[in-house]
């Protein structure tokens, strides 16, 4: 399973809204400068460039990813990107669903280990997940399904 967070915008998207955003800054500050505000124009370089910031490392936190990979010995968890990993042995992973500070946390549990995964998916995501990742361990460990 690969799992991604959802992303509104595609990166030509987000340069289009950076562009319209500091064209409509920029006119408001030019009709504040031609009013008599001469700092407007300034303040308004500065404001543009701390938006196009925020939003560019907003749209690349859409970038991290996680990918499940299930097989009748293990389950592995690779985080992405970077080259975080983290192996359980497939019948002793036990999948919990915990609720916590008004969303549910879905974690996988093994030998003392824990580890939470999908902090990016919607709350009814995480609870799917839940129960698709229950159905796929029961099915590679020859368990009865809940």
């Amino acid at each position: 399973m690969w799992l991604k967070p959802n992303r509104a915008l595609s990166r030509r998207g987000l340069r289009r809204l950076i562009m319209i955003l500091v064209a409509l800054v920029l006119m408001t500050a030019g009709l504040g400068a031609w009013q008599g505000n001469v700092f407007a124009p300034l303040f308004a370089l500065v404001e543009s460039a701390a938006v196009a910031l925020a939003l560019s490392v907003a749209w690349r936190a859409g970038d991290r990813s996680e990918r499940i990979t299930l097989d009748a010995a293990s389950l592995e968890v690779q985080f992405l990107p970077g080259r975080r990993r983290m192996h359980f042995q497939s019948y002793w992973v036990r999948v919990l669903l915990e609720p916590g500070d008004g969303r549910h946390r879905l974690l996988l549990s093994s030998h003392g280990r824990m580890l939470e995964i999908g902090v990016f998916l919607a709350d009814q995501e995480r609870v799917e997940l839940s129960k698709k990742l229950m159905v796929l361990l029961a099915d590679f460990n020859g368990q009865p399904r809940r």
